[in-house]
């Protein structure tokens, strides 16, 4: 069993405001919290391509959807071979975000490193958001308590907690599949789901696939499109939607744009934690960090 935390960093003094301001400050903070607790993943979107290939099941699946994807890996924007692709489900509740990728690990590699629940506090510390992270014990099944706060200094005691169950769904000399849940979030959010799918190339390479869903209240969405509408409006996702008059790329923007945000985030911690694998335990943390 492992347990993180983070300490918070003194408050900074601040001017005393009007009612109205802190108010409407408040309100910001409430949302930019919604987008830093709303992460998880599976529940399929319509605008996500992957949703027919999660139906066959273990390694011949996601062998399948390396083909499909081949190409589009080898083109990536990204100058490796990721892609990301995010959409929202039916009723607008729910977000939904994944990651594919190749990565430069043996599948022993991450299978040994993902394979475990408090391996997953490595992870999920890595993001400026999470306060502390708490695995209750190994194996296949067991709970994974994290709490999500903001970005600025805060106590881990004043985070907002959410316990996934986590369980292993396979773990084959061919395929890893890792899933936390939790029904229930705060600030209106549920439905959380992180779905962690591998399976071998070949010696030196893995096939890797993030996934990442949330659903969220009438007020936990109107909360997030008024933090996109003015703390939150100059962020952007990774989706090229158009060109703008000076022909250069516009990028997705709102909810979907904060969802992809939050898959990419979590694949790169997830990247951060296994690369210094190979080296002395001691050295890990500061590599993961330093990149």
């Amino acid at each position: 069993m492992r347990l993180y935390r983070k300490h918070a960093e003194p408050a900074a003094r601040r001017p005393v405001t009007s009612c109205m301001t802190s108010l409407f400050r408040a309100f910001l903070v409430f949302a930019a919290v919604v987008f830093s607790t709303a992460w998880a993943a599976s529940a399929p979107g319509p605008a996500s391509a992957a949703a027919s290939n999660l139906q066959v099941p273990g390694a011949e699946g996601l062998k399948a959807r390396h083909a499909e994807l081949r190409d589009a890996l080898e083109r990536s924007s990204f100058g490796r071979p990721i892609l990301l692709q995010s959409g929202e489900g039916e009723s607008g509740r729910m977000q939904r975000g994944d990651v594919y990728a190749i990565v430069d690990y043996p599948f022993t590699v991450v299978q040994r490193g993902l394979g475990e629940a408090p391996s997953w506090c490595d992870v999920m510390i890595l993001p400026y958001n999470t306060k502390h992270c708490h695995a209750n014990a190994t194996g296949p099944s067991t709970s994974l308590t994290v709490r999500i706060g903001r970005k600025a200094g805060q106590a881990p005691e004043d985070a907002n907690p959410i316990t996934f169950q986590y369980t292993v769904q396979s773990r084959t000399a061919d395929n890893l599949r890792v899933v936390l849940d939790a029904a229930d979030g705060p600030l209106g959010t549920r439905d959380y789901r992180i779905v962690l799918e591998a399976t071998p190339l070949d010696e030196k390479r893995t096939f890797l696939h993030l996934g990442y869903s949330y659903g969220f209240s009438t007020i936990a969405r109107f909360a997030m499109q008024a933090y996109l509408a003015t703390a939150g409006a100059n962020k952007v996702g990774f989706t090229v939607t158009g060109k703008d008059r000076n022909g250069d790329p516009v990028y997705v923007g709102g909810m979907l744009g904060a969802t992809e945000r939050n898959t990419m985030r979590y694949f790169l911690a997830i990247d951060a934690y296994l690369r210094p694998l190979s080296t002395p335990e001691a050295q890990r943390v500061e590599k993961r960090l330093n990149g």
